[in-house]
């Protein structure tokens, strides 16, 4: 056993290496952002680059929420994602259950059907998707941002995989015990489930927050936009004002960074149990 520890070290050593320096280049991209943020315009854009700023600049943060409505923005943006956080759990979960659990007629061809919607570049439902909005009379509504992603093929896809993980004694269990296929779905499958739902819960809160074709096409009101729209906007205004943009993108980005930190050990946990079965 020792010497199968030691021939296996420098494998170790030289995988962690390489991890801890392909961690470095990704955060670099993020320092650079948090340092920018608190420079000069001068400092951002001198040559030779310079690295740190002499002294802090708080006043790019001041100018992003002067220059807009970034409160708005902010609120605009919280409230989608909760909408299509709460629409993607429970309408992904039911139905990853019936494909799951539930043997109907058709329904492999129905989960083919619906996993072929991921193979489909999503920019193909642009068109009828503002049109069925336009028709409801939703256009520059929160509602025409949030509704359309309520339905994720993908949240269908991983939760299924989990369900199918599952022991099936469970589910027999229950039904000696006289549960119904919604009492076994909301007592026993759901709270079994919570590491993939909150692996699903991360990536629709991450593409929720980080939109911005879609809310641009169905929101022209300032007051409807989300963060994503209003960075872009915020850009078209400042033009090459790097340190406004930075500290804009960095007050934008901070809730996700919180939310991974929070969360990443039932991310991790849920992945690796979604891609057992």
């Amino acid at each position: 056993m020792r010497a199968e520890n030691v021939s296996q070290k420098p494998k170790f050593w030289i995988l962690h290496t390489l991890l801890i320096v392909l961690a470095f280049f990704m955060l670099v991209p993020f320092a650079w952002m948090i340092l920018t943020s608190f420079k000069s315009l001068g400092e951002s854009v001198h040559v030779p680059v310079i690295v740190f700023p002499k002294s802090i600049h708080w006043d790019n943060y001041i100018d992003v929420l002067y220059t807009m409505p970034f409160l708005t923005f902010y609120f605009n943006t919280i409230a989608i994602t909760a909408l299509k956080v709460l629409g993607t759990l429970i309408f992904s979960s039911l139905a990853a259950y019936a494909f799951a659990r539930i043997e109907f007629p058709g329904r492999n061809v129905l989960f083919v059907i619906l996993i072929s919607v991921l193979m489909v570049p999503g920019q193909i439902y642009i068109l009828p998707l503002f049109l069925i909005m336009r028709d409801f009379g939703w256009l520059n509504t929160l509602q025409a941002v949030a509704v359309p992603g309520m339905f994720d093929a993908f949240g269908v896809f991983l939760l299924r995989q989990f369900f199918l993980s599952l022991m099936k004694e469970l589910e027999e269990s229950a039904k000696l015990d006289g549960c119904n296929h919604l009492q076994i779905y909301w007592r026993i499958m759901l709270p079994l489930a919570k590491p993939g739902l909150i692996a699903l819960t991360i990536f629709t809160v991450l593409a929720s927050w980080n939109e911005l074709l879609w809310p641009m096409i169905v929101n022209s009101s300032p007051a409807k936009m989300t963060l994503a729209v209003g960075l872009s906007w915020l850009q078209g205004r400042h033009g090459t004002n790097y340190p406004v943009l930075m500290a804009g993108s960095l007050m934008a980005l901070w809730p996700m960074v919180l939310l991974f930190l929070t969360l990443q050990k039932h991310f991790i946990e849920g992945i690796a149990m979604t891609g057992t079965k």
